[in-house]
């Protein structure tokens, strides 16, 4: 049977993923493309891509698709709804199961008794999406079980009436992002830009960057080289730490007291364009 996942982004690490594409788990259809895209983590969306009367036909779908050499991660539903406990249980077997999103994690026992319910060692994926939930965020993030927080923009603003400026989401996201160092997670994953590509899905990305999140949600197959782009050490950044580093195992003297937390930096953008394939590309 031909692979059914890209090759390079299989072998990435998700606690590095930085394109994370959501995949209707409404169509079969939609499986494939986005397993041979360029995202580095897929996510078979079974929450709010799937009506309330095709949740069960959706993780059927999924979990056919999980048993038959596919690999992904699921969205699944909310603890507060009638399909959670069903959607572990069917995932809880599945052989192509990476881990699970966790829709409108609010609470830091959600995801502990989300991850109870899976193959031990499941990772699990804290999606915050409301004030409650980000007010949380620092004990969600030190939770049991949690692997990474990501952030439920469309769901925050509608809870909150905040706009998308992101002045306006700059608390939001700042929390995520404190609350995943408290935590010792990876960085947080923002949420999509809706219908972006191109410039537009760049510029969103310098935001997302800035705040210090290390990942992106995205709705279309084709964002996701654009994001991939967007969050990785540019080529100046890859360039300066090559430099510094070659400086630095010839023997450079530490000058002042910026020299240590710049080496630091370079050797992170070092790793990172280690594991992203930049140093050659």
């Amino acid at each position: 049977m031909a692979p059914f996942r890209n090759s390079r982004a299989a072998s990435l690490p998700a606690k590095l993923s930085r394109s994370w594409l959501l995949a209707s788990a409404a169509d079969e259809a939609n499986f494939g493309p986005a397993l041979a895209s360029e995202a580095d983590s897929v996510v078979f969306d079974m929450e709010d891509a799937v009506p309330a009367p095709g949740k069960a036909e959706a993780r059927d779908r999924v979990v056919e698709a999980l048993s038959t050499g596919m690999t992904a991660w699921v969205r699944v539903n909310g603890i507060e709804t009638d399909y959670w406990a069903d959607d572990l249980a069917a995932l809880s077997k599945a052989p192509g199961l990476r881990g699970v999103m966790l829709a409108m994690t609010e609470k830091p026992e959600q995801v502990t008794h989300t991850a109870m319910r899976l193959q031990a060692g499941t990772p699990v994926l804290a999606l915050v999406e409301s004030a409650l939930g980000i007010e949380n965020a620092t004990a969600i993030a030190s939770a049991p079980g949690t692997f990474r927080l990501a952030f439920g923009v469309g769901d925050f603003r509608r809870d909150t009436g905040a706009s998308d400026d992101p002045m306006a989401l700059a608390y939001a996201r700042s929390k995520l992002v404190v609350a995943s160092r408290v935590g010792q997670l990876p960085g947080p994953i923002d949420g999509p830009t809706v219908g972006a590509l191109g410039e537009k899905l760049l510029d969103a990305c310098k935001v997302t960057q800035s705040m210090g999140m290390t990942g992106k949600l995205c709705l279309l197959p084709d964002a996701a080289d654009t994001i991939n782009h967007g969050l990785s050490p540019s080529e100046s950044e890859v360039q300066w730490a090559h430099e510094l580093l070659e400086a630095h195992a010839a023997g450079a003297v530490v000058g002042d007291g910026s020299y240590l937390p710049r080496l630091a930096r370079a050797q992170k953008i070092s790793s990172l364009a280690d594991s992203y394939g930049l140093w050659n590309a």
